[in-house]
């Protein structure tokens, strides 16, 4: 008897048998490769380690892109359900909509113009269904990019600025455009980019229509084709003003508007929440906290644009 109770103390002593750690899988429902998106995906992959996560030990990432090609989303969301995604981060609302219409996946938006105006959620406060995330929704930022631009190009007075139409955030954004074209005394043409066969045909018109600059802003197709852009910016000698630094980064003259590597950072903290039990129905949705100029010296200079003082001083990056 004594013999079996020492053989079971030693048994209860031995640690037991340590359970193989989850591993996450994050999907990533993007509009461009992961490598034109290294820095909104490293700001991602930083929120994640600061929240305790490693990658290859307790996540990993499933990476999928529609390369500007926002009708793609729904197969490529379908598949990241087949893979058993544990929960799909997106950015923007095309993207959105697919990964919330393919299945009960959680959905984390890195990015979203307006999703409420969009049919994502319900609201910014009680977004409900499967959907949180944060929105780049600031009032009168289109607005904000051509005064900007006025600045940088006072002789200025007549631009072409680039919208798809048929986004339903598109009405607000032209209106805006419109209304601060007139304010600053400048002709304005809309031109309308839903695929990149529309982006060629737009800047033609853009030519034709002797803009002598542009507004850019974040749609999907434009951003998978900012080189397109920025080499017909280069050749045509226009003065371009874009809504991410991504653009700059690429070459082009200037941005405006929400740091969207601030954003992926902040959405590593929803993943975090949903992973750790919480329902994305009852985390609000998150508006831009931080909003930054960025300014390509070297591209000023090819162009014979002498950047203005006051311009340099509220640039958050030269």
């Amino acid at each position: 008897m004594i013999r079996l109770l020492l053989f079971l103390a030693a048994v209860l002593a031995l640690p037991a048998f340590a359970q193989p750690a989850k591993v996450y899988r994050i999907g990533m429902l993007e509009t461009t490769s992961a490598s034109a998106n290294r820095a909104n995906l490293n700001a991602f992959l930083q929120g994640l380690r600061e929240a305790g996560y490693v990658e290859g030990q307790n996540f990993v990432i499933d990476y999928r892109t529609a390369d500007g090609r926002p009708e793609r989303f729904r197969a490529l969301a379908a598949e990241l359900v087949l893979a058993k995604a544990d929960i799909i981060v997106t950015r923007g609302s095309n993207a959105a909509l697919a990964a919330r219409n393919a299945g009960s996946v959680p959905v984390v938006m890195a990015t979203s113009a307006d999703p409420v105006a969009a049919g994502v959620v319900k609201s910014l406060a009680h977004p409900g269904g499967n959907v949180t995330g944060l929105t780049t929704f600031v009032s009168e930022v289109a607005a904000k990019r051509i005064e900007v631009l006025k600045e940088l190009v006072p002789e200025m007075t007549r631009i072409g600025a680039l919208l798809n139409l048929s986004n339903s955030t598109a009405i607000a954004e032209r209106r805006q455009i419109e209304r601060t074209a007139t304010r600053l005394g400048l002709q304005v043409t809309i031109l309308d980019v839903r695929d990149p066969e529309g982006l060629g045909r737009a800047l033609e018109m853009a030519v034709k229509q002797r803009a002598e600059a542009l507004v850019i802003n974040s749609e999907a197709v434009v951003l998978a084709n900012r080189n397109v852009i920025i080499d017909f910016a280069r050749k045509y000698r226009l003065p371009v003003m874009y809504s991410a630094r991504e653009y700059v980064e690429a070459g082009g003259l200037a941005a405006y508007g929400v740091n969207y590597p601030h954003l992926y950072y902040r959405a590593a903290s929803y993943v975090d929440k949903i992973l750790k039990g919480a329902k994305p129905a009852d985390l609000p949705i998150g508006k831009p906290t931080k909003l930054n100029l960025i300014i390509n010296i070297r591209a000023s200079t090819a162009l014979g644009i002498a950047i203005p003082s006051e311009l340099l001083l509220r640039a958050e990056k030269i």
